[in-house]
């Protein structure tokens, strides 16, 4: 189907986007000119632009671009009369290098193959249809929280890492160290000899403070701590990595609280959703996967008519590539990351929460699959 045809565009855009300008190409509908410019990002200018094009071709015009969200999309999408096309960055690489097998790539000539891209095949093209202000909120929301998760599992190994050094004893004390509580423990007693010279009523009341209250855990820390042993008495290995370790904690507190600020958001938007309790009741999505599911799938019913096009498109879908006596299956390269992050870990959460999930992926095991590959493939299921 081509969509040129069925909607009359006066004219065509290419753009290849930066951070600080964008160069553009264009060609008017009638005519197989073409001009070529450079736009400031700037928002006077980049309104400056739209409003002349709007002026000069008084029409629908089409926009191709290596982009479905960011700052130019954004600014784009401010005008009725723009629609926008994008395309996959590595679909713009491989027409490029098709034309220069050199590789030699140019801003300019990158906004006009964008262009020649949708003039000479269309049908491979579909224009940008947001789909509503809450799910495109709720899908930046969730990508947040999981940019903050890493970063907390970043800071973690760094503090894990720290206390080795110097006081590996509080890594024993606690089965968790990305909890307020750990941090708490840490900034007060950051050293091993400050922790020994604590009474133990200090103790009991730190963690029944911090509603720690189970007596054989208490029990088992308190006598831990008197008779620890100290792995260095060296202050020239103490001192430095002591303030490490209360710089990554005063990181690790920030990144806790943002978390849960991030949760109560995303909870709250969620649940306004009409789609919110279909995955909400899914075995093992939880609070956390629940909404990562609902702006997967999104609110567009005609996005995905099986669920191999969805599974293609998540990218837990393999690939076969085939040629002549050569027969290679391996994992989809080109997806939507986070996406495919958000399966695969939904489908980790369902292996002891529904019966044929943990039979299927248990029979991949039997068969001498890796952890991670049969959860792929479960998630494929």
């Amino acid at each position: 189907m081509n969509l040129m045809s069925e909607k009359p565009y006066t004219a065509f855009v290419g753009i290849d986007w930066a951070d600080s300008k964008h160069d553009v190409c264009v060609q008017a509908a009638d005519s197989l000119q073409r001009e070529f410019g450079r736009l400031p990002h700037q928002v006077d200018d980049i309104e400056q632009w739209a409003q002349s094009l709007h002026q000069r071709f008084s029409g629908p015009i089409a926009v191709a671009i290596e982009l479905s969200k960011g700052p130019i999309v954004y600014a784009l999408q401010k005008y009725d009369y723009f629609v926008i096309f994008p395309i996959n960055p590595s679909t713009l690489a491989k027409y490029r290098e098709a034309f220069q097998p050199s590789r030699a790539k140019d801003d300019p000539r990158d906004a006009e193959l964008a262009l020649e891209l949708l003039l000479t095949h269309p049908e491979y093209f579909e224009p940008l249809q947001p789909q509503s202000a809450e799910i495109r909120a709720l899908t930046t929301l969730v990508e947040h929280r999981r940019t903050l998760v890493n970063e907390r599992v970043r800071v973690t190994n760094r503090l894990r890492n720290t206390l080795k050094q110097y006081y590996p004893q509080a890594l024993e004390w606690f089965s968790r160290i990305d909890t307020l509580v750990f941090c708490d423990f840490i900034e007060r007693w950051p050293t091993l000899t400050q922790v020994k010279r604590a009474r133990r009523s200090t103790l009991e009341h730190f963690f029944h403070d911090r509603n720690a209250r189970r007596a054989y855990l208490l029990e088992m820390r308190t006598k831990a701590i008197k008779s620890a042993t100290p792995l260095t008495f060296d202050e020239a290995v103490i001192t430095p990595n002591k303030l490490q370790a209360l710089v990554l904690v005063e990181m690790l507190r920030l990144l806790l609280v943002s978390i849960r600020k991030y949760d109560k958001e995303i909870a709250e938007l969620a649940s306004t959703h009409s789609d919110y309790d279909l995955f909400s009741s899914l075995p093992g999505a939880g609070p956390s996967l629940a909404p990562r599911l609902l702006v997967a799938f999104g609110e567009q019913r005609n996005r995905f008519s099986s669920a191999a096009e969805l599974q293609k498109y998540s990218g837990v879908a393999p690939v076969t590539e085939r040629s002549g006596k050569k027969h290679w299956v391996h994992w989809r390269w080109q997806c939507p990351t986070f996406i495919r992050q958000t399966f695969v870990e939904w489908a980790a959460q369902t292996v002891n929460k529904s019966y044929w999930a943990g039979v299927y992926y248990q029979q991949q095991r039997d068969k001498g699959c890796t952890y991670q590959a049969a959860v792929r493939s479960l998630a494929y299921k």
